[in-house]
């Protein structure tokens, strides 16, 4: 059945009264245990693909024996998720599909336990991405890789990414509290840019400047640090081996601040101060600093396995989203080249991680976007409050001609369909299927310009919802018939496989297509 409906608010909705299912509460360590030896969460424990396990009497009844006996006996039955992640390339990426928020972070701390080096290309810290621990534990990262949990690891902050050194450190700081160990497995590049204070400061007069035209933004610096970068006066990690010269490259971004905006106000004691802590942050980041590219590199000649992470999504490239309402980066496939400095032919896999549905955060166009008590339980259930910023995001339903037109600009081999869980329990669920403009024209492709996609008409397909709870399931057949005919036509719409579908926030609530 297909309906159309404007981008103002008037596509078809569920009925308001249709309880989302809101999955929060985690499961017991007992239940975790289990669940994560069958799937080989365990790290420390080696896989015994055998029907029994080949232990010495005096441990037999160990432990580790018994997780042992429980992954055996689960890969004697269905195989390992090892069989599905180690068929990845060499260099794999995975990337946003939609507006952000899609649950980039998840996946990769999944897909790392099968890679040596994880590196972000791009972006800064208003990338919020959350993961769990076995333990259940939350962790919310914004410019340490997700892959940090995995001890085998080296995570990459690369050349591409705008690095505010005060966060930074307080990320190190917490993974350092929780146990994880970051010392000699984070390298960060000589070459990526610095993002100081001021590059914050100037972010919140621009937003002010633009009063009812704001973009947005999280205010954290990423646009004036990218703006820095392309006028040639930003300054790199690298600089700061050379504190001789970075009191005057560091007063030239105070003094440019100041003939712009009237309302800030320089004194040579701000500069003052401002040197005095990155003295102290070069000595302390000094065992971090690398040359990445070259890394990256050599790891790749030497047949290491490298994923790499994205920040923000397609959909706010600087170049393909939904401009001006974007970050200032590339966060599409041609950021992983730009940012880690790896030849083009060299990339593998590119997975695209979407939502069951679609969330943005901030200002600009949003076709499938829902509003009223629909939009609030889709939001409540799940969980749709930014991990950087805290703010609630907007939601709505699945676009599909966003998501093929994201597909077409990357090039993905699959996707991974997010949060499927939250949409269980509604009677049916709309499809964005195809935009119409005012005229009732169809339009073929994503349009570049606002005040068209600010007014087109969605066609949506509807499809029955399965009205069950889905967050245990951890087999596709075992997935409702509804659940499954929904995930197939995504599948048919896109033209892409959905190879991993997530129904729920933990690291096993993954399911392998």
């Amino acid at each position: 059945m297909e309906l159309t409906g404007s981008t103002l608010g008037r596509a078809p909705m569920a009925p308001s009264s249709a309880k989302l299912c809101h999955n929060t509460a985690l499961s017991t360590k007992t239940a975790h245990a289990m669940r994560f030896a069958k799937l080989g969460f365990l790290q420390s424990m080696d896989f015994v693909a055998v029907s029994k396990p080949k232990c010495c009497a005096a441990h037999r009844s160990s432990a580790k024996c018994l997780v042992k006996a429980l992954q055996s006996e689960t890969l004697a039955k269905e195989g390992t998720v090892d069989d599905v992640y180690g068929g990845l390339s060499q260099v794999c990426a995975v990337l946003g599909t939609q507006w952000g928020d899609e649950g980039k972070g998840k996946l990769v701390d999944i897909l790392s336990r099968s890679y040596d080096v994880v590196a972000r290309c791009q972006g800064g810290s208003n990338a919020g991405h959350t993961i769990y621990d076995n333990d259940g534990k939350k962790y919310a990262l914004h410019l340490v890789p997700s892959g940090i949990l995995n001890q085998n690891a080296t995570c990459v902050v690369g050349n591409g990414v705008v690095v505010h050194l005060p966060s930074f450190f307080q990320e190190i700081d917490n993974l350092e509290f929780n146990g994880v160990s970051c010392q000699g497995r984070v390298l960060v590049s000589d070459r990526a840019h610095l993002l100081f204070d001021i590059h914050r400061t100037v972010d919140g007069l621009r937003e002010e400047e633009l009063g009812g035209s704001k973009i947005g933004t999280t205010k954290r610096g990423i646009g004036p640090c990218y703006a820095s970068k392309a006028i040639r006066n930003g300054i790199r990690v690298g600089d700061l081996r050379h504190m001789d010269t970075l009191r005057d490259k560091v007063d030239v971004l105070f003094q440019d601040a100041a003939s712009r905006f009237k309302g800030f106000v320089y004194e040579k004691s701000i500069l003052n101060a401002e040197m005095e802590h990155y003295k102290s942050y070069a000595e302390r980041l000094e065992p971090y600093i690398a040359d990445t590219v070259q890394y990256i590199n050599m790891a790749y000649l030497e047949q290491k396995k490298i994923l790499v992470e994205g920040g923000q999504a397609t959909m706010l490239d600087v170049d393909f989203g939904t401009y001006p309402f974007v970050t200032s980066s590339n966060a599409s496939v041609g950021g992983i080249c730009t940012g880690l400095g790896i030849a083009p032919k060299r990339l593998g896999d590119i997975i695209g991680v979407a939502k069951a549905y679609t969330t943005r955060v901030g200002a600009g166009p949003f076709p499938t976007e829902l509003f009223g008590q629909l939009a609030d339980d889709l939001r409540t259930a799940g969980h749709e409050f930014g991990t950087t910023t805290g703010r609630p995001r907007r939601c709505g339903w699945i676009d599909i001609v966003a998501l093929k037109y994201s597909s077409e600009i990357n090039g993905f081999s699959a996707l991974n369909l997010t949060k499927l869980d939250v949409l269980s329990n509604l009677p049916y669920i709309n499809v964005g299927v195809s935009y119409k403009g005012q005229a009732g024209d169809l339009i073929s492709s994503f349009p570049a310009d606002l005040d068209v996609l600010g007014q087109v008409e969605v066609a949506y397909e509807v499809i029955p919802g399965w009205q069950s709870d889905i967050s245990l399931i951890r087999k596709y057949e075992d997935l409702p018939t509804a659940a499954r005919a929904y995930v197939e036509r995504v599948e048919t719409l896109v033209g892409l496989p959905v190879k991993f579908i997530g129904v729920g926030p933990g690291r096993e609530a993954l399911i392998c297509k």
